[in-house]
């Protein structure tokens, strides 16, 4: 063994003999474990709630399409059954998404957490208040003069638009949001920055008097 070598050997051993484990090594550990296991029974709740829903819609279909061994099915059936897929698309691709975006959120609200996670929690809320509304907007209550009493063309097209629009508002407020996100980030840490150099300033202004006042 070279002399260089030696060196590194024993460079290597001493530094690791004087390595102490971090006394919160243990609480990080368990800490990670449970937020595993708390990702693990989401994602069973929410595979769970999909299939619940999708074995809901094939049974209800079933069930309303063939009557007396023919095809047939009222229109106001499509419509609740639409309405359960809308609102399913929405509740489940919308975090989904998000799950994907915590460490972009993370490093745009990187100098205020806190407010970072704050501000995601409302735009989850403005989002399924969207969600919300453009459902209850499209819904049909009383059949229109130009749709049959069964399911025809007309009310199959105007579903899949419905469909495609919720796609297509869920797209946008995401793609929006992602655009978004580093100038509402850069904004707060700029007027974070600004507050706490005024705060210096006015300590400093009063130190400055205490030292001017005469005896």
């Amino acid at each position: 063994m070279s002399r260089l070598e030696t060196l590194l050997h024993d460079a290597l051993v001493d530094a690791g003999t004087r390595v102490e484990p971090s006394p919160d090594l243990f609480e990080r550990v368990q800490a990670g474990i449970a937020a595993d296991q708390n990702r693990r029974r989401s994602r069973r709740r929410i595979a769970t709630t999909v299939a619940s829903l999708t074995a809901f819609a094939a049974t209800a279909t079933v069930a309303f399409v063939y009557q007396q061994g023919e095809p047939h099915m009222d229109w106001w059936i499509l419509e609740i059954i639409a309405a359960v897929v809308l609102g399913t698309i929405a509740l489940v691709l919308g975090p989904f998404i998000k799950r994907f975006g915590r460490s972009y959120a993370a490093d745009v609200f990187r100098s205020n957490p806190s407010t970072g996670k704050s501000f995601i929690v409302l735009t989850d809320f403005a989002y399924y208040l969207i969600f919300t509304a453009y459902i209850a907007f499209t819904t049909t209550i009383d059949r229109p003069r130009d749709w049959p009493a069964t399911v025809g063309a007309e009310q199959v097209q105007h579903n899949i638009i419905r469909l495609g629009g919720i796609l297509l508002i869920i797209g946008v407020l995401h793609g929006v949001n992602l655009l978004v996100l580093p100038i509402i980030g850069r904004l707060l840490t700029l007027n974070r920055r600004l507050d706490q150099q005024m705060r210096d300033l006015g300590e400093r202004d009063l130190s400055d008097r205490d030292l001017t006042q005469p005896d």
